[in-house]
């Protein structure tokens, strides 16, 4: 039992590391307050949401080490938020767009931030250009959607955005931290429409998913490689920096 409490705590600390440990072995969903965060996070009956309640808070696997402090944050397909939450509890000071296509999600997601002001949320898909998406693989757990263009009067169509569009909405004049797990979808977004964005943007936290979408590997590291981005590798994810804007 000790073993099961020791991520837990060191996510939460000791009372609520306890608390969630005891919580997930009675009822696994429903609201789970953190004092740390000073806010409460809601968890579906199903298995993805807690997956992602472990990849972001027990495994820590944004907690990253920036040459800056990030001021502006792109979370893209940003599911249920918690990555947003966390990036909001440790950069305070970060405006943060949390980009997420599935109403579903989206609907979690708007209670998971709601204890964080600097947080938007956009119910969208995230694309090289701003159209609208259908979701291709609604029977697929709830992060994991896939989506393709569609017509703007398509009975199932939802918006999507291009990252250029999110940084004028804003008014940034960079990206610090560009996060996306946009299950394939960064072929697309890599492939065109970049020019503008991607000189712009401090550090990428990205997923890849060649699996569901042949040729995201390649886009990106074409579109990459005609910058200076310095690479490594934490968990699922690749970290690129922007060696130009340091």
């Amino acid at each position: 039992m000790a073993s099961r409490f020791k991520p837990l705590i060191k996510a939460f600390g000791p009372a609520d590391g306890i608390k969630f440990y005891l919580q997930f072995k009675a009822v696994p969903h429903g609201y789970f307050h953190s004092s740390k965060y000073g806010a409460s996070f809601f968890l579906r009956k199903n298995f993805s949401d807690r997956y992602t309640f472990n990849q972001v808070f027990v495994d820590d696997q944004y907690r990253l080490s920036f040459p800056f402090e990030p001021k502006t944050i792109i979370d893209g397909g940003a599911n249920i938020g918690l990555a947003s939450a966390y990036f909001a509890h440790l950069y305070p000071q970060a405006s943060i767009v949390a980009v997420e296509p599935s109403s579903g999600n989206f609907e979690v997601l708007q209670k998971n931030i709601a204890a964080f002001s600097k947080v938007k949320g956009l119910n969208k898909g995230i694309w090289n250009k701003d159209v609208h998406l259908h979701i291709i693989n609604k029977s697929e757990n709830d992060n994991a959607f896939m989506v393709e263009e569609t017509t703007a009067d398509a009975p199932d169509a939802l918006a999507a955005v291009s990252i250029e569009t999110i940084m004028r909405s804003e008014g940034w004049d960079t990206i610090d931290i560009l996060k996306l797990d946009i299950e394939g979808s960064e072929k697309e977004v890599f492939e065109a429409g970049y020019e503008y964005w991607l000189p712009r943007t401090k550090a990428i936290i990205i997923e890849l998913h060649d699996h569901m979408r042949a040729g995201a590997s390649k886009a990106l590291f074409n579109a990459i490689g005609k910058y200076d981005f310095s690479f490594t590798m934490q968990h699922e994810n690749l970290i690129f920096i922007n060696r130009n804007l340091l």
